[in-house]
């Protein structure tokens, strides 16, 4: 499979980019990456897999749409995944790691004055990325990186529609918090970030739900 090419299109269907809903044509996508439709089904087939798309024959790929009840139900999977993650993470994490995590604390901080979308996304994976490393289980990693893409569309939702200080806001005080319990009581690390989560998901649900309600 190209990976490349998956990474695309993967992207563009979780920032919503490729709307939910959206029908995508096989041929115009086979032609933009230069390839013919094999290899491009290789990929689709991934993505299907994954549940971000739908292959309708005779019509075209069908992104999926955002389901709130299944999203729901993935955060709290996803909660107990965190609270598993904090805690390995909190026994491996080195200097490099929070050298790491001060980084993006500061490319956040830029983002108080630069709307960027992606560049929010990039830090938010980044900063799980060196989590989940951290934890030294590749299966575990695999999960939550399936499980986060199975949510962060919502997420995305609430970004279109305003509040753009106060996500930046929380990004920063989710980095500050794990440095703090990093600093002095690295065994309560796994309960900040399902408590950090809890957090999250209050806040967006109440946000969808806003937007849907207007």
């Amino acid at each position: 499979m190209n990976t490349d090419i998956y990474k695309t299109i993967k992207s563009r269907i979780l920032s919503l980019e490729y709307t939910p809903g959206s029908i995508l044509n096989e041929k115009v996508l086979a032609n933009e990456f230069g390839v013919s439709r094999t290899p491009l089904r290789n990929v689709l087939n991934q993505l299907e897999s994954d549940k971000l798309i739908r292959v309708i024959p005779r019509t075209g790929i069908l992104v999926t749409e955002i389901q709130f009840e299944q999203i729901m139900n993935t955060f709290q999977v996803r909660l107990g995944i965190e609270k598993m993650i904090g805690s390995l993470a909190a026994e491996n994490i080195n200097d490099e790691h929070c050298q790491l995590l001060s980084r993006l604390h500061s490319e956040c901080e830029k983002l108080f004055l630069i709307k960027d979308k992606f560049r929010l996304m990039s830090i938010d994976r980044e900063m799980r990325a060196i989590l989940n490393d951290c934890t030294n289980n590749p299966v575990l990693r695999d999960i939550s990186e399936y499980l986060y893409d199975h949510t962060v569309r919502l997420w995305c939702v609430v970004l279109e529609k305003g509040g753009w200080e106060e996500e930046v806001q929380s990004l920063m005080d989710d980095i500050d918090q794990t440095f703090e319990v990093l600093n002095s009581q690295k065994n309560k690390l796994g309960e900040l970030r399902r408590e950090l989560l809890i957090q999250h998901i209050e806040r967006i649900r109440t946000k969808f739900l806003g937007v849907m309600h207007k």
